[in-house]
């Protein structure tokens, strides 16, 4: 008997949206198990000692403990849209990496008091800048095709989007007078896609002994 895979995710987390949007589009199936971060799950922590969202948990493989795996894991089974076509190794670690390092600093900037060294605006606003530096090039990249890697929508535009949404949720009226002629617009497709619409739904956060939530692109249902 098959079983669908248990994903542990929360649904404001960049990194559970883009394995939600990647499992949607495989039209993987799977039983989604909302996480309240203040109080994760012992079944979360059994499995994933870190215990940070997204975990995929499969019948057929390895426990999944990054996102950027999990997309990849779906896609491999079902890429009816061509999107490991467009799977930008490089580009997607330089997000992950440094553009992460900047973003996570300048909207936490609290979380990070030694390197602040007690002036917070500065140390904000310098690594807001720097985060600007890398919006930048993507906007470059985008003055002469619709996407990332192309004019289709591939993994490289589902996996960075929803962390170009965080930096710009972070303070929009300044994000929005910024001079990203192409980015913005992208940024705004993306945001308006079926596809994202279809991951954000609420979900109360899963216990032990909770009526399974089934979600995938044929059923969404919450108990």
């Amino acid at each position: 008997m098959n079983y669908p895979p248990i994903l542990y995710s929360f649904r404001r987390c960049p990194y559970a949206m883009r394995a939600r949007m990647a499992l949607w589009t495989a039209q993987i199936e799977v039983i989604l198990r909302e996480v309240k971060l203040a109080d994760k799950p012992p079944a979360l922590i059994e499995i994933s000692p870190k215990a940070t969202v997204p975990v995929l948990v499969s019948f057929d493989g390895p426990v999944l403990e990054e996102s950027i795996e999990i997309m990849r894991w779906a896609l491999a089974k079902n890429d009816p849209e061509g999107w490991l076509a467009g799977d930008d190794t490089v580009l997607i670690e330089r997000i992950d990496g440094a553009f992460k390092h900047h973003l996570d600093r300048y909207k936490y900037p609290t979380h990070y008091p030694d390197e602040a060294q007690g002036d917070e605006d500065t140390f904000r606003f310098d690594h807001r800048a720097a985060g600007l530096v890398i919006l930048n090039e993507l906007d470059v990249r985008l003055g002469s095709q619709r996407n990332l890697c192309g004019d289709e929508r591939t993994l490289t535009d589902v996996a960075l989007f929803p962390f170009i949404r965080q930096f710009a949720n972070t303070d929009r009226e300044w994000f929005d007078a910024q001079g990203l002629p192409h980015l913005q617009p992208w940024l705004e497709q993306h945001l308006a896609s079926d596809l994202f619409k279809s991951i954000m739904p609420k979900f109360d956060p899963w216990k032990a002994g909770d009526e399974p939530t089934r979600f995938g692109l044929l059923n969404v249902s919450q108990p």
